[in-house]
Order: C-alpha cells, then sequence, then structure tokens
C-alpha cells in the first residue's frame, strides 16, 4: 500500500508537470509536493479504498428496512420527495 502511494506520487508529479505548467500557466512541482497534494486529496475527499462500498450497503439497507415499514401511499411520497431532491441536485 505505502508502495502504491509513493508510485502514484510519480504518475501525479509526471501528470502535473507534463500538462498544468503549459496549460495554465503554474509552477513545476517535484516529488515531495505531488506526495503532499496526494495526502491533502485523500483528506479532502476521503478514503479510495475499498470500505466506501460497504458504506454505500449500509445505506441501501437503512433505506429498505425504512421502505418496509411503509404503506403504499408513504412509500409513493418518499419516492417523490427523493425524485424532486435529484432534480434540485442535477440542476445546481
Amino acid at each position: 500500500m505505502i508502495t502504491l502511494a509513493f508510485a502514484l506520487g510519480g504518475v501525479i508529479m509526471y501528470l502535473w508537470n507534463a500538462i498544468l505548467p503549459d496549460l495554465l500557466g503554474v509552477k513545476v512541482i517535484g516529488y515531495w509536493q505531488s506526495l503532499g497534494l496526494l495526502v491533502m486529496c485523500k483528506i479532502l475527499f476521503g478514503s479510495f479504498g475499498p470500505h466506501r462500498h460497504h458504506e454505500h450497503g449500509q445505506r441501501n439497507s437503512f433505506l429498505r428496512e425504512r421502505l418496509a415499514g411503509m404503506n403504499d401511499e408513504e412509500r409513493q411520497k418518499f419516492r417523490e420527495e427523493w425524485k424532486n431532491r435529484e432534480e434540485w441536485r442535477r440542476r445546481c
């Protein structure tokens, strides 16, 4: 895992230095700066590991339990509310 992080730091440095200085006029970064950028992204955006799918499964089981305790009218109202939330999110 640590080896992968160090290798990914090299890939980030290469891509940054190959693309961004010409495109955006930013400075070239070194290897340790690219590792710092990787750590910062991990802190800001969370883990990239497989356990994120487990959290998604827990959320789905929560929704299934909640829907199971509703009658047809409540279930339809709940689904409409979620559709409205998704439409609002797409507009943003």
